[in-house]
């Protein structure tokens, strides 16, 4: 998870001004480049059950490992916004890949009262991989954008080496099982629909992080480096949501989740009110850090709870919404910019964020929701 989600599916976002430069490209070909990495991410998302389904839960992992190997070494050779964008895309797929298999990989395999902590451990390999992207990204400083991305073709192929060698081999489910394929993605809907407003909300929250925090300090007084140490920042900080599985055990995965909604919010009014404070942008890190993976964490753990039986088509749901507002939130953000500025484009969307989880403290779940 730390190479598919935290190094290739943000990579991109890290190396954008130096691949601007570099390649000579206009913002329009590289706005269109970066919403084809969504694209790739949840095509890798729907595709990755049918796969499950037909060869077991860790072929789809194995294949987001070989598509961010892949993927990578084409964009660290592009010389072209064609190579550039196929590369991109195909490493922005791995995340979509591997992510959601890992949780029927889980309950099938794991005893039933360690399945939130390992879920929740899984997920925070993203903090390590952001921590390693901004390892990269400082190092690239003093040389090429490329070093990012060669980086990180090597450490796909060692993630997938790992995952083929210790990750238990899950066979497919028999025929009487639910289906695991993407018409199975229809029916839990009905008792996801909390779990799918969060990944609403939240996902289309961080990405406006994401997409501004690197815009918001390029134009502050912050040095240079600044974009590559936001992201070990937050990678580090992220290493508590490993206690997500604990968290969600003795308060309830929907209080967790609303937490890290006000600390989203929180983040994003920080960025937005005092982006030429080193210790408030700082601070700003830290809080996105804790409340983004922990937030991505105790999803995991709460659609394994609401559906243990379906928990990777559960996860599957609430991430293909999450990818729609991930592809939706940049375009509405974007529209609404040049009207009310950045400080009030991510204070807005904090208020958002820090409605939606009060909205969700105050939420009395059915039995057996939680």
């Amino acid at each position: 998870m730390g190479v598919t989600f935290g190094m290739a599916r943000y990579a991109f976002g890290v190396t954008l001004p130096d691949i601007e430069q570099d390649l000579e490209l206009s913002e329009l070909v590289l706005g269109l480049i970066s919403s084809a990495t969504f694209a790739g991410y949840l095509a890798g998302l729907l595709l990755a059950g049918p796969l499950a389904a037909r060869r077991g839960s860790r072929a789809p992992t194995s294949v987001g490992a070989v598509s961010g190997a892949a993927g990578a070494v084409i964009v660290t050779v592009a010389q072209s916004p064609w190579l550039l964008a196929v590369g991109v895309v195909l490493a922005g797929s791995a995340g979509g890949w591997a992510w959601a298999p890992y949780s029927d990989i889980v309950t099938r395999t794991v005893p039933a009262r360690l399945q939130p902590r390992a879920l929740a451990i899984i997920t925070t390999g993203t903090s390590g991989g952001l921590i390693l992207l901004g390892g990269l990204a400082v190092l690239a400083i003093a040389g090429s954008w490329r070093l990012v991305w060669a980086g990180i073709a090597l450490a796909a192929v060692v993630a997938a080496v790992v995952n083929v060698r210790l990750v238990p081999q899950v066979p497919p489910r028999s025929p009487s099982t639910p289906r695991a394929g993407w018409r199975g993605l229809i029916m839990p809907v009905r008792v996801l629909r909390v779990p799918i407003a969060y990944s609403l909300v939240y996902f289309a929250a961080i990405v406006v992080y994401f997409t501004y925090a690197a815009e918001v300090l390029e134009s502050s007084d912050l040095p240079t480096g600044a974009v590559p140490v936001l992201y070990i920042v937050m990678g580090t900080t992220g290493m508590v949501a490993v206690m997500t599985g604990t968290l969600a055990q003795r308060l309830g995965s929907v209080r967790v989740a609303a937490l890290c909604l006000v600390a989203v919010a929180a983040a994003l009014a920080l960025l937005g009110l005092a982006s030429d404070s080193v210790p408030a942008v700082a601070a700003s890190a830290c809080v996105f850090g804790v409340g983004y993976m922990t937030g991505s964490a105790v999803l995991a753990v709460w659609t394994a709870e609401v559906l243990p039986e379906r928990a990777g088509t559960a996860f599957t749901v609430c991430l293909v919404v999450g990818a729609v507002a991930s592809v939706a939130a940049p375009a509405v953000a974007g529209a609404l910019l040049p009207a009310v500025g950045m400080t009030m484009l991510l204070v807005a969307t904090g208020v958002v964020s820090l409605g939606s989880g009060v909205a969700l403290l105050l939420h009395r779940p059915a039995a057996g929701s939680m």
